[in-house]
Parts: C-alpha cells; structure tokens; sequence
C-alpha cells in the first residue's frame, strides 16, 4: 500500500476527545516551546551536599570510615553539577537569527536543536539551515552558544556537491 505524503494525518476532535488523546499529542495546538533550564542542576548539587553530610554525620557516630569515600563523591558529583548550571540566555528564535547572519547565504528553511558540549555540558544550538532558492542549493550546520550567543563553529556545502 502506497502512502500519500501530501496528506497529514488527521484526526477529528469528535474522535480525538471520545479516545481521550492527551493534549500533548494534538498537532494542532500550537504553544511555545520552552527548555528545560539547566539551572535544575543546583538543585541536585544541593541534594548531594545534602547526602553528603548525612554520610559524613553517620560516619562521626559510628559506621565505617570507608563511608568517607563515598561521601567525598558526593562532593565531587555536587561540585560538577554546580559548574555545570549554565543560564540558557540565547533561546531559539536568537539561536536562528544568528544562524541566519552567519551564513552568506540567504536561510530559507531552518531547525535548531540544543545539545551540550564539553565537561561543564556547555549549552549550545546546533542550526541546520538550507538557502531559501527551490530546492535548496546549500545547506550548513551553525553552533551558536546558548550562554553569550557566539558562533562557535559552522560549516556549509552545496547540496549538489555532496550526492
């Protein structure tokens, strides 16, 4: 059976409601997108901390010294947390005009999704762009930072050249 691509999927809301499909799932909606902030990251340092001095305390009053192995991870595991709660301040709309004043081309059709780079988990956007002629004639991969909102790295191609 051949599917038709040109046709999206659609359900009725008279069907979608007497099956109770959750509103997440409804194509139709269309509400921002927000990321989750890696500031949560603080929050488990402090749950760390936390255990942390429960270990220690619980070695002070009688359990083995050798708990002071797994209280000094816990440290460790707070402190990397700590350094890693970088304040997302580029969000995507930023992230694609960037995107787009970077390349010499001009952007037609662009995606952004963020990722983390490096051992502080370092945010950072990763830009597909393609050039707004039909079809598109080059496309790249822009890095924008999510923290200052430099180009940290970017390649483009022509389409043609990479088949």
């Amino acid at each position: 059976m051949k599917s038709d691509d040109s046709h999206p999927l659609e359900i009725s809301q008279e069907v979608a409601r007497a099956q109770r499909v959750p509103g997440d799932l409804d194509a139709t909606q269309r509400q921002p997108y927000t990321i989750p902030s890696t500031r949560r990251r603080r929050t488990a340092a402090v749950v760390y901390m936390i255990g942390a001095a429960i270990g220690a305390g619980s070695v002070l009053v009688g359990l083995p010294a050798g708990m002071f192995v797994i209280v000094a991870a816990m440290v460790v595991v707070a402190i990397w947390h700590l350094a890693s709660a970088w304040r997302i301040e580029i969000l995507d709309p930023e992230a694609l005009e960037t995107a787009n004043r970077a390349t010499e081309f001009a952007v037609g059709h662009a995606s952004g999704a963020v990722g983390f780079d490096g051992w502080r988990a370092r945010p950072i956007w990763n830009v597909l762009v393609f050039s707004a002629d039909e079809p598109p004639s080059q496309r790249g991969l822009v890095r924008v930072d999510a923290v200052d909102g430099h180009v940290v790295e970017m390649y483009t191609e022509d389409v043609a050249s990479s088949q």
